[in-house]
């Protein structure tokens, strides 16, 4: 997929999530910010991905907006600080991906367990309250 086509779907995506969101009608000095903000996004993913890896990026984007944000934001903060090595290829895009992923997972199932864990003990609790009480 060429680069121009690349940008084509970001553009879409961008117009489509704006027409959801309503930002269409902003301050026309707000949507230059956030294009040139976009732009400058672009512009580092392009130089820290490979092809493939973008062509999955994108493709992700329009699945799981918010969890291709959270690897862009990854991505772009590794390549401030320097520590990317050349180009991303795409299996470590998959790789951080699969990290992304752990994470957020490991965040849901400790507020579960912790959940469940608070229901039985309370209900322990008001086993052995109506026990000595009956």
């Amino acid at each position: 997929m060429a680069d121009e086509e690349l940008e084509a779907l970001r553009q879409q995506r961008l117009a489509e999530l704006q027409a959801k969101h309503g930002d269409s009608s902003g301050d026309p000095s707000q949507q230059e910010a956030k294009q040139r903000e976009a732009e400058i996004r672009n512009t580092i993913l392009a130089q820290v991905l490979d092809q493939a890896a973008r062509a999955r990026l994108s493709n992700l984007a329009l699945v799981k907006p918010d969890k291709a944000k959270a690897v862009e934001n990854y991505l772009i903060q590794m390549a401030r600080f320097g520590q990317l090595a050349g180009k991303v290829s795409e299996q470590g895009l998959i790789e951080i991906l699969e990290k992304v992923s752990q994470q957020t997972e490991k965040k849901t199932t400790v507020k579960v367990s912790e959940l469940y864990q608070l229901e039985n003990s309370s209900e322990k609790l008001l086993s052995q309250h109506k026990e000595s009480s009956g």
